[in-house]
């Protein structure tokens, strides 16, 4: 993210002696990405980044998946997962839905603070269906609401705080960056004038946040031989990770919320890629929000059938009333995957039904991946079953 900030006490030159009060040093942290030859950022610590005391085995929940074989486009409930939440925390109670090499996606319901996290295998980003929470970081605090994106770059330590009726979270977890993408930036990373949003929409912290502490406990999800490469570690750091004075560069958490995505719209159906957010290594992240649709006298607002050759698509329902699905079932929390090797498009009888729709009031939230997706245990849990042969109204006897 090429947005310089600089937020609470830095010296007047980087790399350079930064006391603090009583005399004593700062502690510098240059958190980089890339070797260091991409966006970065420098913090400034009242005590050493790197002191842990104690490292232990972090059992990770079930990261295993499945192949969608045979090939079936498919009907995921989410909003089945979760029926006790009071004791679930947003970190370590998410349920794998979906998954490949390069992208997991999760849900997850809960009400309880989250312990002190650091995503070490890329960055995430966690869309709030429903609910709130606080997101402090190390970087300062952010404030989430619903239809908010939160932004969190790889081995960010942070923990999550649910508002009082709890956050309901759709967790995209990366095994890379996750950025805008690069047509809406200059070559020097401004926004551009066609970008269906720009730096205004982009809410970062604003102040540190300075905790003191000793003997802090911090769950790291790392590389490994765990499913999907991934394994888990407690580290226990001697003083707290929150305790950053200042911190200035590019490369920092934030918000984004879904209202302030400006959908491009035309006289006949635009492609899906008008609608995209985000992208990172072999995926990308779109959202469809409420519209003025297609102008031309004899347009078919819905989409029409199509064939992404390189792609599987999974579309997350969470507000409004989706047109194109009218009849299949979904609803609110669905997740509609249909993946590649398979056409797909609106329901038959939904296609009549828009002919004349001036505006269609929709939210769902889009990610289309170049490796092929991969079934989790939440995502087995909540399949419906019958959604593939809904468009022909029967299934072979």
């Amino acid at each position: 993210m090429a947005f310089y900030r600089q937020v609470g006490e830095v010296p007047p030159k980087r790399h350079t002696q930064f006391r603090k009060p009583d005399g004593g040093l700062y502690y510098e942290e240059l958190m980089g990405e890339e070797g260091f030859s991409s966006d970065s950022s420098l913090l400034y610590h009242a005590g050493v980044p790197s002191a842990i005391v104690d490292s232990q085995v972090w059992d990770l929940p079930d990261l295993a998946t499945v192949p969608n074989h045979p090939l079936t486009p498919r009907h995921l409930k989410l909003h089945d997962l979760f029926t006790d939440t009071s004791k679930a925390n947003p970190v370590e109670d998410r349920r794998l839905v979906l998954g490949n090499g390069d992208v997991r996606i999760s849900y997850v319901v809960a009400e309880q603070p989250s312990p002190y996290y650091r995503n070490a295998i890329g960055d995430e980003c966690v869309y709030v269906e429903k609910g709130s929470a606080t997101v402090e970081t190390v970087f300062g605090v952010l404030n989430a609401v619903p239809g908010d994106y939160v932004i969190i770059p790889r081995a960010t330590t942070h923990r999550w705080l649910p508002g009082l009726e709890g956050v309901h979270a759709y967790c995209i977890e990366a095994n890379s960056h996750i950025a805008p993408p690069k047509r809406y930036l200059s070559r020097y990373g401004q926004f551009l004038e066609h970008a269906p949003y720009c730096e205004r929409d982009l809410h970062a912290a604003s102040e540190p946040l300075v905790v003191d502490g000793s003997d802090v406990e911090v769950l790291v999800k790392h590389r490994g031989n765990g499913p999907g490469g991934i394994v888990g570690s407690r580290m226990t750091y001697a003083t707290h990770p929150f305790d950053v004075v200042g911190w200035d560069g590019c490369l920092y958490p934030y918000t984004f919320n879904v209202s302030d995505f400006e959908p491009i719209t035309g006289r006949i159906h635009q492609p899906p890629p008008v609608h995209q957010v985000f992208e990172g290594y072999n995926f990308v992240v779109c959202n469809f929000v409420p519209r003025k649709v297609d102008y031309h006298p004899l347009s078919v607002p819905v989409p029409y059938y199509h064939s992404n050759v390189d792609s599987d698509e999974v579309m997350f329902y969470c507000g409004g009333d989706y047109e194109a699905r009218k009849g299949s079932g979904i609803g609110l929390g669905s997740i509609s995957l249909h993946p590649g090797g398979y056409a797909h498009g609106p329901q038959p009888s939904a296609i009549e039904a828009s002919l004349g729709a001036e505006r269609f009031e929709e939210l769902a939230v889009m990610v289309d991946t170049f490796r092929p997706l991969e079934l989790g245990e939440g995502g087995r849990a909540v399949d419906d079953g019958v959604y593939a042969w809904t468009w022909a109204g029967r299934r072979k006897d």
